[in-house]
């Protein structure tokens, strides 16, 4: 077995932070890495058309860059969201894999983007985490669970019962991954579940990167949330539903 798929596996099956979800109705939140520009741009207008709030995982060191033909957010796309009480969250300044970082490494890369988001955050900081590629350990778990109130992985599935609040499994709405009827069933299952339901995508286009989504995509899944009558929240306010 390979380190990252070890990895993989442990940081699964080893709880950080266990917390038993109050289960008394069904949570959805909508993500987006990195972020690029259009996650904002494009993807903005499509959830004030339904009145939702998302989180936007940042990591500083893609300010105002355009890397490998994707163009990032800038600081007026963060005051901007901000301003439209989204959430801006952290997803590592450099965005390294965990796994691969020493905990000095990863003290200062979590230095770096606690400095470089404070003034979007009215000085504070962020509550929320994603892994970058959605690379964890059980190490960097317990070194990132006391620094935010949720971290969040990339394995699929809902989130019920006694979960992991230091890896929370999420659903892809990515173009790569994208299967209507698999999401139609997640939404159910939320609703059945009375669980906490995470999607996630990273560029808004109508020709997107394999790990993104077209808008009518993202409206797609909007409109079946709202049809289900499930709260959508940004990650900081779902995690304080869910746990009482």
């Amino acid at each position: 077995m390979s380190l990252v798929r070890l990895n993989r596996f442990l940081s699964r099956h080893t709880p950080v932070k266990a917390a038993r979800l109050a289960g008394d109705r069904p949570i959805a939140s909508v993500t987006f890495d990195d972020f690029p520009k259009s996650a904002w741009v494009r993807g903005g207008p499509i959830l004030a058309r339904y009145n939702i709030r998302a989180t936007y995982y940042t990591a500083g060191c893609y300010c105002g860059r355009s890397v490998d033909g994707i163009v990032y957010y800038d600081a007026e796309d963060l005051r901007a969201l901000a301003r439209a009480g989204h959430e801006i969250a952290c997803h590592g300044f450099g965005h390294q894999p965990t796994p691969s970082l020493t905990d000095q490494e990863l003290d200062v890369d979590a230095a770096r983007n606690a400095a470089f988001l404070e003034p979007f955050l009215n000085g504070g900081k962020a509550d929320s985490y994603a892994f970058p590629y959605g690379l964890a350990s059980p190490r960097t778990k317990r070194f990132y669970a006391p620094r935010f109130t949720n971290l969040r992985g990339v394995h699929p599935g809902s989130n019920s019962g006694r979960a992991d609040l230091a890896l929370l499994k999420a659903v892809s709405i990515e173009l790569r991954c994208w299967d209507s009827e698999a999401i139609s069933r997640a939404i159910a299952k939320a609703r059945q579940d009375r669980a906490w339901v995470i999607f996630y995508t990273h560029d808004i286009s109508e020709d997107p990167s394999p790990f993104g989504s077209t808008p009518g995509m993202l409206s797609k899944l909007l409109h079946r949330l709202v049809e289900a009558g499930i709260e959508i929240l940004p990650m900081r306010e779902a995690v304080k539903a869910v746990i009482g």
